[in-house]
């Protein structure tokens, strides 16, 4: 990992990190890579921050850069679901009843 920002679990035991100006990663129980969300969905952060996973398994990603928040599901393209009234979003959760909260 470069520059390591954020963190959130992943239902199945392992991890999402968001790296500073970088990427997103998502690792495996194990701590081994499983994926760069760039590379799987062929997108480009500006600065990713805040990460959280949604309870359907999205990883939900913040731009500081770009002030969006973006929802990546396991199968399909990237969804942008905050374009405008962000200003440096960083940390971000979501509950369990299908709330997001981002800071």
């Amino acid at each position: 990992l470069q520059g390591p920002h954020y963190v959130s679990p992943v239902p199945n035991g392992g991890f999402v990190v968001s790296e500073e100006c970088g990427d997103v990663k998502v690792f495996m129980s194990s701590h081994k890579l499983l994926c760069s969300l760039s590379s799987k969905y062929g997108y480009q952060f500006g600065n990713p921050t805040g990460v959280c996973v949604d309870r359907d398994g999205s990883i939900l990603v913040a731009d500081k850069q770009r002030w969006t928040v973006h929802l990546f599901p396991e199968h399909g393209a990237p969804v942008c679901l905050v374009s405008m009234g962000l200003r440096r979003p960083a940390g971000m959760a979501c509950s369990s009843f299908g709330h997001l909260f981002v800071a």
